[in-house]
């Protein structure tokens, strides 16, 4: 890994787990890491739940866009966490790839999102925590 670790969160709209992941990585390491999202098939906005939901932690997301999948993104990143995506993140050699099976949040209301939403802070804490040791 460089100085600066980055990290890259994929699912599949780029609406929900990954925008959540993203937003906590970037409160919790600041400018020690860099954090990118993006999704295999976009959605055209970040999941009003979604948004809310983060709103009751302190963060804002409610500027953030849905952002497309690219090699350059995965190539660019350190550590590729997968998120429901399957196998339409191309793997590169000297990554590292986790996948976190976390429930999809796409059509549900902010009392569903809310479990989501702390397991993702619970798994983004370690991480932090581990990229930034």
């Amino acid at each position: 890994m460089s100085e600066k670790p980055s990290v890259l969160f994929v699912c599949v709209h780029n609406a929900g787990r990954s925008q959540m992941a993203a937003a906590y990585l970037t409160h919790l390491a600041g400018d020690r890491v860099e954090v990118r999202s993006a999704g295999s098939e976009p959605a055209e906005q970040v999941n009003p739940a979604v948004v809310r939901a983060m709103a009751e932690e302190g963060i804002d997301i409610s500027a953030e866009m849905p952002k497309v999948l690219t090699v350059d993104a995965v190539q660019a990143s350190d550590v590729v966490i997968t998120m429901g995506c399957g196998d339409t993140c191309p793997v590169f050699p000297g990554k590292r790839y986790l996948d976190w099976r976390l429930d999809d949040p796409a059509g549900q209301g902010v009392d569903a999102v809310r479990p989501i939403r702390d397991e993702i802070r619970a798994r983004v804490e370690a991480l932090a925590a581990e990229l930034t040791a």
